[in-house]
């Protein structure tokens, strides 16, 4: 793309203040930067009277302490605090998700110079019943997101909790989401905001919504409010440490709730499924922030010690994971979680991002860090610096690239990860889903009681593959009724070439995209071979054994596949196994009780319970299999067998301990 960069000295000269000031936009004068456009100023900025700064692209200020940003009343001499004068659009809003938008990079002055209100258009899709967003604005009162007006998100917040109306935030020490009083000013830069949304769906505006011509009204919601310099740092220290959970997640918590009814973890969950409050670091750790900047956040260099002088000023061996989306928000007597939230995670040692690489935040956009432990801080190694995080380009900055707001390859301590992305596609070749198999020399093959890079899939997903045998390869019938997997992963030594199951769910996949890196960064197109001079390969149930090349499209001969690294040694795998059923025994933390979880393709299913000894438990036929069933076993620390038949007489079965 052709970028265009405008280094601006001075526009016009009608300074009231001893502070510097290198743009002024005078009363009815308008600043247009375009949608591919850079504008640097070496000072200070403002506006008077209804002059504007329209924002397409990016505008980046570098001033010193004593420069000023402000946006001035019509004579001159004090603050307009209204708005609709430095105003960051939103530049597709019909197309919000894909949508690039005006940016603002602020790095040297002070707070207190800081008067100017930035417009800030907003559409994103809707979180369900809680919207999970940033307020990047220096004490903006709560109570002006209140209204119908431009600057309001078209609805009236309160105080009471439950209400889906009131406004929280998340507290890391206490694990706890604390009401925020609509009386309140924002308490600080990265609060993790919960807005109810009774009545605001953020991703389709009111068709009377007003906004700042020439954006139609009901195009987009318009926040206001005073930007955050630069200097943004939190400390990754003692998240929810010395808090008594219970047992099974049953203690209660300052507003008299039970942890279990609202706190996730999906990264330590996969460890002990049965109960994954056994885990010692289940629920801990975890920090939940908003983006305090009105850029992007590149995020992927948080957990390694760049080589360069110039850095993103973080290394933070100890990362796990990081939620970049929060999926949606499910609220129900019990409880309120989320599903289909987006993980990213990271290898242990040097950390590697496997997944979704190319980790972007964007502005008002929230995002959720997983540590594997709550040691001691040295140095720096448990300090998020926010400043070099700042981006303005979409796409993550490469390895080895100096960091600038303008501007990648790490490795795992062991040896470079390599990742084989699998794409599921329909028949005009869009995305409807997709799994990651990844390999490093330090990964662990099979089921472990540690966290690793894995992450678990639903019900309702269509693609992914299940936990391997790790002496033969294939389904580890251990836990294929347990759980399956978004990313898979194991070791690249001693798995090499036995087989990882893949399945599909959905007759509209109609093709199979495959995406390969190596350190987060894509091979070269139609190449097979990675460093270590082997590559991926892959099996249809039917088919012959064929290799992998990057961007390859293959159509789909069969909903059962084996996925390898390395040549395969002999022809174990998944095709002597029936395609395993979604109906998972799972626990649920809302209630402290096993259900069984059915997959969507079945309608009723004949539900049977065994103690160890044979004996029958529990019965009931024709259940259906609209919603979980919940297995109302007693807690005695028994071991049962549950099975499952469905319509069609296809079968699960499963260990608990109850």
């Amino acid at each position: 793309m052709k970028k265009n960069l405008l280094t601006v000295a001075l526009l016009a000269l009608s300074l009231h203040s001893t502070a510097q000031v290198m743009v002024h936009v005078d009363n009815s004068g308008v600043f247009y930067v375009g949608e591919s456009a850079l504008v640097y100023n070496g000072g200070g900025l403002q506006t008077k009277g209804n002059g504007i700064l329209d924002v397409r692209g990016n505008v980046m200020i570098e001033g010193a302490s004593t420069d000023v940003l402000k946006t001035l009343d019509n004579a001159g001499t004090g603050n307009k605090t209204d708005g609709g004068n430095i105003i960051l659009r939103l530049n597709n809003p019909a197309g919000y998700a894909a949508s690039t938008y005006g940016q603002l990079y602020i790095n040297g002055i002070s707070q207190g110079n800081i008067s100017a209100i930035v417009d800030k258009e907003y559409r994103a899709g809707k979180h369900g019943t809680y919207q999970q967003i940033a307020l990047p604005f220096y004490n903006k009162a709560i109570s002006t997101l209140s209204g119908t007006g431009i600057g309001t998100l078209g609805k009236t917040f309160s105080n009471v909790r439950y209400s889906k109306n009131e406004v929280l935030t998340w507290n890391n020490l206490t694990a706890v989401s604390d009401n925020l009083s609509v009386s309140s000013l924002t308490p600080k830069s990265t609060t993790y905001y919960m807005l109810g949304s009774n009545g605001f769906d953020s991703a389709n505006p009111p068709a009377s919504m007003p906004a700042n011509a020439p954006a139609p009204a009901g195009s987009v919601y318009t926040l206001k409010g005073i930007p955050f310099t630069n200097g943004v740092t939190e400390k990754l220290i003692n998240a929810a440490n010395g808090v008594n959970f219970g047992a099974t997640g049953n203690a209660l918590n300052s507003y008299n709730e039970r942890y279990n009814s609202y706190l996730q973890d999906d990264w330590d969950y996969p460890v002990a499924p049965a109960n994954p409050w056994a885990v010692s670091t289940f629920g801990r750790n975890i920090y939940q922030f908003g983006n305090p900047y009105l850029t992007n956040l590149d995020l992927g260099f948080i957990g390694i010690t760049e080589s360069g002088a110039v850095t993103d000023n973080n290394a933070i061996p100890s990362v796990q994971g990081i939620r970049y989306d929060p999926g949606t928000v499910v609220t129900l007597s019990s409880g309120t979680f989320s599903s289909g939230a987006k993980y990213i995670n990271f290898t242990s040692g040097n950390p590697v991002p496997v997944g979704d690489v190319g980790l972007v935040i964007k502005p008002m956009q929230t995002f959720v860090v997983k540590l594997r432990n709550n040691d001691a801080e040295s140095g720096t190694n448990k300090t998020l610096n926010f400043d070099n995080l700042r981006r303005f380009k979409s796409t993550p900055r490469v390895g080895g690239t100096p960091y600038s707001v303008n501007a990648g390859r790490g490795t795992d301590a062991s040896g470079t990860v390599k990742q084989l992305g699998v794409i599921a596609l329909d028949a005009d070749g869009n995305e409807l889903a997709r799994t990651y198999y990844a390999v490093y020399p330090s990964a662990v093959t099979g089921h472990t009681s540690y966290p690793t890079t894995q992450s678990i899939l639903g019900g309702q997903n269509i693609i992914g593959t299940f936990e391997e045998d790790a002496v033969n390869g294939g389904y580890d019938m251990n836990y294929v009724n347990a759980y399956w997997l978004y990313i898979n992963e194991a070791n690249e030594n001693d798995f090499s070439g036995k087989a990882i199951p893949l399945a599909l769910y959905n007759s509209g996949i109609k093709s199979l995209k495959f995406e390969i890196r190596e350190n987060t960064e894509l091979i070269e197109n139609g190449v097979h071979q990675i460093s270590t001079g082997t590559g991926f390969y892959y099996k249809a149930s039917n088919g012959e054994t064929m290799e992998i090349v990057q961007n390859q499209v293959v159509p789909v001969i069969s909903d059962r596949y084996s996925l390898f690294y390395g040549k395969p040694k002999g022809i174990l795998g998944t095709d002597g196994s029936a395609k395993p059923s979604r109906t998972k025994v799972v626990y649920h933390q809302l209630i402290d009780n096993f259900v069984v979880r059915f997959d969507p393709n079945w309608k009723t299913a004949d539900i049977q319970v065994y103690d160890m000894s044979g004996k029958l438990i529990l019965a009931e036929k024709k259940v259906l299999a609209d919603k979980d069933y919940v297995l109302n076993l007693a807690k005695h620390n028994n071991a049962y067998i549950v099975t499952a038949v469905s319509d069609k007489g296809e079968k699960i079965s499963s260990k608990i301990v109850r």
